[in-house]
């Protein structure tokens, strides 16, 4: 009677609607996970006027660039690591134990006593502390969900988790974009109750449901590698959009070769090292099963694209098209929030509906159609003027959330199914990896591709405009000689640098008609517009193509499959071939 008792409550793990708490407890915090990666993007403005720092100062770059990419860096590299930990010690115990820690870290977040490189320094510190959570969050949110639910059911429940995870993002900008409007704080703040909310509740109704691996060791020289390397390449990215020399991107800087060169070669030995250890970190046997191996490409590239759009529509819409049309510098952030809901509400409206269906029809076709449908919408978004009808603005990217939906929750449910049970958690960190490490890279590529656009077309632009209004030549020429990251980090911060960059005495010495025109809301998105439409051509076609690379990688995964647990995926012991492990459904 007792144990009846206990398995009447719904938190109980044998309970029929113990699968449904599951899923909103995981829900939960992939949600938050996500949404933390991606509510400063849009807020820096107002966190770095709150803490007193100039971002477009060059002293000052390294902060602006560790706030862009610390969170998303650190949660691709441990993901992986703390998926694995999962396997080992309990998928529930590091969900929980990754709560508490982002909890931690949002308080600390919140209440920055310092400014200046001080405060900044508070500030990352605390966003790779709080990456720590997200990553043990994120790495078994998946492997929770795939223990609770049936396997008919778990593209319902898997597409709803890899929704929230994409989400996220978007909603993270807008979030992000509202409450910077009101005080900077508030973009830490915000995460706490639903921090505290999320801990008591994960501890008090989350139970280990699925297979583990108790004899597991920690593979701590593949750890090690692993992260050294995965770090060393997407630093050395990231630092190659900054100016070197007399370039005007730092791809020659011997630091970033060093980092990029040295950050390959170690992961090119860390896959070698994992082919020989007993028990390691990343196994690369799951990358023999069809449907894991391809799904994992197409998350990777879809991301890189997904990426690169966030960039790019935020530099769009502040930098340019809200100014133009009479928005305040101070409240782009807000609007840019606002004015990208199509986005969101796209995504959220197909990724449910495509995870159900893929539980009956297989991903192949939703998963395919959707990057197409992607490519599609990158390619029109080329064809609109930068200063667009906002009606066919919210059409298209209606359009790309709907693609994104429809890929998202299909390919991930294809790939959970494919692995064993007791590979679950690190197989969900592993495609965690590709996802993250798919966003860190897109800040470098994307904006190397922008600032090599701008690179022909700005100094020009620069030139003629500052001239027309009687700048000197001299400053003129010093102006259009900067590199242009320093312009795009304005559009992308919502900034108008020219009275940064000509300085108080210049525009005091030039007629007060002109000094207004210069210092105004139209000048600077009109004088970029060309140039950053140049650079748009360059960005949106490499994400179409990466759109299309990841829908031929989604007909490579395969129909509908699903693992079989009865044959044991290939280890270092057992050479029993991992497609064995799979049946055809």
């Amino acid at each position: 009677m007792a144990e009846k008792a206990a398995r009447s409550g719904a938190f109980h793990k044998d309970h029929p609607r113990y699968k449904w708490v599951a899923l909103s407890n995981t829900t939960l915090g992939i949600l938050m996970a996500t949404i933390n990666g991606s509510i400063v993007l849009i807020s820096l403005p107002s966190i770095f006027k709150g803490i007193k720092i100039n971002p477009l100062d060059p002293g000052n770059t390294s902060y602006l660039l560790w706030m862009l990419m610390g969170y998303i860096l650190v949660t691709a590299v441990l993901v992986v690591s703390f998926g694995r930990l999962g396997d080992i010690y309990g998928r529930v115990k590091i969900y929980n134990l990754g709560f508490v820690i982002f909890t931690l870290a949002a308080v600390a977040l919140s209440l920055d006593p310092l400014t200046g490189g001080a405060g900044a320094m508070w500030l990352i510190v605390w966003r790779v502390v709080q990456a720590v959570g997200g990553s043990m969050l994120f790495a078994n949110s998946t492997a929770i969900l795939t223990d609770a639910f049936p396997a008919n059911r778990r593209g319902f429940a898997l597409g709803l988790n890899q929704v929230a995870a994409i989400a996220g993002t978007f909603l993270g900008l807008i979030i992000g974009g509202i409450l910077a409007s009101v005080d900077w704080h508030l973009v830490f703040v915000v995460s706490v109750p639903f921090g505290i909310l999320g801990t008591i509740w994960a501890y008090v109704s989350l139970h280990e449901t699925g297979s583990r691996d108790p004899g597991g060791k920690v593979d701590w020289p593949g750890n090690i590698v692993f992260g050294v390397g995965l770090t060393a390449l997407l630093a050395g990215i990231t630092y190659g959009i900054q100016p070197y020399g007399g370039s005007s991107q730092g791809w020659g800087n011997p630091w970033v070769l060093a980092g990029i060169i040295g950050g390959v070669v170690l992961l090119v030995f860390f896959v070698l090292l994992e082919l020989r250890v007993e028990q390691p970190m990343f196994n690369m046997r799951l990358f023999r099963i069809r449907a894991f191996a391809w799904g994992n490409i197409a998350g990777l590239v879809a991301s890189i694209g997904r990426g690169g759009l966030q960039f790019m529509l935020i530099i769009w819409l502040q930098g340019i098209w809200l100014p133009l049309h009479g928005f305040s510098y101070e409240s782009t952030p807000f609007w840019a929030g606002i004015y990208l809901l199509p986005l969101t509400v796209g995504f959220l409206v197909s990724g449910p509906l495509s995870g159900t269906l893929s539980d009956r029809f297989g991903q192949r076709a939703f998963a395919t159609g959707g990057l197409l449908l992607v490519a599609v919408t990158f390619i029109a978004l080329l064809l609109i003027p930068v200063n667009f009808s906002y009606l066919v603005f919210a059409i298209i990217t209606f359009l790309n959330g709907i693609g994104s939906g429809m890929f998202a929750a299909p390919n991930r449910t294809s790939i959970m199914n494919a692995v064993p049970a007791s590979a679950r958690g690190a197989a969900s960190g592993m495609t965690g990896t590709f996802q993250n490490a798919g966003n860190s890279l897109s800040i470098g590529i994307f904006f190397s591709l922008m600032i090599a656009g701008l690179a022909n077309t700005l100094p020009k632009a620069l030139t003629t405009g500052l001239l027309a209004n009687h700048v000197p030549a001299a400053a003129t020429n010093a102006v259009a000689g900067l590199p242009p990251v320093g312009s795009l980090f304005a559009a992308f911060l919502g900034y108008n640098p020219i009275q940064s960059l000509l300085g108080s005495k210049i525009l005091a010495d030039i007629p007060s008609a002109n000094a207004q025109v210069l210092t105004g809301k139209a000048f600077f998105p009109q004088l970029i517009s060309d140039p950053f439409h140049s650079g748009l051509i360059i960005v949106f076609v490499t994400a179409a193509v990466l759109s299309v690379i990841g829908a031929a990688a989604s007909i490579a995964a395969g129909g509908k499959y699903m693992h079989v647990d009865t044959v044991p995926i290939r280890t270092a012991q057992n050479d029993a071939p991992a497609d064995a492990a799979m049946s055809d459904v």
